[in-house]
């Protein structure tokens, strides 16, 4: 990262959304500098680069290792402030792609194993006709969805890749964070909130084919179905690939396939047009024995949008055919559309193949915690890539314990994270007095749902925006005598979709160096809604 980037200390609101404000009025006068850290190793603000510039630029590079395709995007993120004070805030104001890669068909080694060096090479490739050296990328995120998650080098992978490009985060997306990414990605999010539409965007992969329900900007409801473009692969009239899957698929269909048997276009095309209603079925959840998550509950659609690789398809934007199932899906869907047998308008195309490439673009903002409860530094710091979880619960009024226990564990659940599994940092927006009951219970809700994190000794990550990190810290360490470690961090705003690196303590101000890194989306909705990124400085 370029030098003046890490001197800033500044301190980032990251706010998204309407119904996120800054807890300050903004027309007040008064100062947003918290002059407690005067001592502090830092010169005059002024000398400081990324103040001196009303914009940042920021190179990022979304990689996307799918079951079929794996591609590369360099996109400069560009950030402007959009006030005269210090304190004013940084809006994404666009985001450029700089390059893409062709799509690369995913290269396996054998039917478990994708060859990793291959992709070394894919990636390798991609830099270079870039002309982007890995020194002068900022920030970037490597995602591994659908088949290729499960293989069993998925982590050989995300070292590999993180060897090449420095500084990454490395994203494991399960079927519902998928579908979110592809939801945000494909333009779902941007359309419905332009036109205030319920839009559902139906991703098809290579494996699966991800269920996206958007509400006024926000991807709401998401699911998954057994059902992909890359399950079968023919050459010359024989089966090159038959994943499992794409064998008992092909079996529910009347044909009875192996690997290296010889098969006609006809049946090729029976066993699309059979896929095709099955998937319009199970979307209009007449049936549901085909789903990898739980169908989407009775929502009301204005809309459809198609992304992944199909999707190409279905819009007539992509007429080649790989081999695979993709062009006759697309086409079979198509038809289908037109019979009106998805009872939905179609929507024109967004991004399609490229959509989950371009949600796992993503930049950084240094930033360092006001007040903090750390029980023991030696233990929590530093720590990288904690994946940050904001369950959408309300600490306004009476706090119920159990519901707000209830929010958080759903929400583990909408990110395919295994509480317990991996260390996670829960954000939290708190607001209202500070009286001893609200936090007893916002500390009690918070115990009731790391039940795993906390028997297993794990340590506890909380962010709050709000000043109440050490009351809250202290709570769960000292009056509930747990024996995880316990680390709260307060007046910094964080949302779904963020990773975050904690540094070491900086004496003597006794702040915590944090990296905000976000999966940032090709529209991102905080430049619609006039809310942006807010800094403060602590120096």
């Amino acid at each position: 990262m370029p030098e003046e980037k890490k001197k800033s200390h500044s301190l980032a609101d990251h706010l998204y959304g309407e119904d996120y404000e800054h807890s300050h009025d903004e027309d007040a006068d008064h100062d947003h500098d918290h002059d407690h850290d005067h001592d502090a190793p830092c010169g005059p603000i002024e000398e400081n680069a990324i103040w001196q510039q009303d914009n940042i630029t920021l190179n990022s590079v979304g990689i996307d290792i799918g079951s079929a395709g794996t591609q590369v995007i360099f996109s400069r993120v560009r950030m402007r402030r959009m006030g005269e004070d210090l304190s004013s805030r940084y809006f994404v104001v666009g985001r450029d792609t700089l390059y893409q890669s062709p799509v690369a068909l995913t290269p396996y080694q054998s039917d478990v194993r994708i060859d990793e060096h291959a992709i070394g090479k894919i990636i390798e490739d991609a830099y270079a006709a870039a002309n982007i050296h890995p020194d002068e990328v900022d920030t970037g995120s490597v995602i591994l969805t659908g088949e290729a998650l499960r293989r069993e080098n998925a982590q050989a992978i995300g070292e590999m890749l993180a060897d090449i490009g420095g500084e990454f985060v490395c994203a494991t997306a399960g079927h519902h964070m998928e579908a979110m990414l592809a939801g945000y990605g494909s333009g779902a999010a941007k359309v419905s909130h332009d036109r205030d539409a319920h839009i559902l965007n139906i991703d098809i992969g290579g494996g699966t084919t991800k269920l996206a329900f958007v509400a006024h900007g926000r991807v709401v409801e998401t699911a998954a179905i057994h059902i992909g473009g890359r399950l079968i692969v023919v050459d010359g009239g024989k089966i090159t690939r038959l994943d499992p899957q794409g064998k008992a698929l092909a079996a529910r269909a009347g044909f009875n396939w192996e690997l290296g048997k010889k098969i006609s276009d006809e049946d090729l095309d029976q066993l699309c047009e059979w896929l095709a209603d099955t998937l319009c079925t199970a979307i209009t959840r007449q049936r549901s024995d085909l789903y990898l998550t739980e169908p989407l509950s009775d929502v009301k659609v204005d809309g459809l949008m198609f992304s992944g690789g199909v999707g190409e398809y279905v819009y007539g934007r992509e007429a080649r055919d790989f081999g695979d199932l993709g062009r006759r899906l697309g086409t079979a869907l198509r038809k289908r559309l037109d019979a009106k047998k998805l009872p939905w308008p179609l929507l024109p195309a967004g991004e399609c193949i490229r959509a989950t490439a371009f949600g796992a673009s993503e930049y950084c903002v240094q930033l360092s915690g006001n007040t903090v409860y750390i029980s023991s530094p030696a233990e929590l710091l530093p720590r990288k890539n904690l994946q940050v979880l904001h369950p959408p619960v309300q600490l306004e009024g009476d706090i119920d314990a159990r519901k707000l226990a209830q929010a958080i564990a759903e929400h583990f659940q909408a990110f395919d994270v295994v509480e317990g599994e991996k260390e996670v940092a829960l954000a939290f927006r708190w607001r209202g007095e500070p009286a001893f009951e609200r936090l007893h219970a916002l500390a009690e809700g918070i115990r009731a749902s790391l039940a795993r994190t906390i028997e297993q000794g794990k340590p506890i990550f909380l962010i709050i925006e709000g000043d109440v990190a050490h009351t809250v810290g202290a709570m769960l360490k000292e009056d509930f005598g747990l024996k995880s470690e316990v680390l709260v961090l307060d007046g910094i705003s964080l949302r779904d979709f963020d990773y975050i690196d904690l540094g070491r303590i900086r004496m003597p101000s006794h702040t915590v160096p944090v990296t905000i890194k976000s999966l940032v989306f090709s529209q991102d909705l905080r430049v619609h809604d006039g809310h942006g990124h807010h800094h403060h400085h602590h120096h």
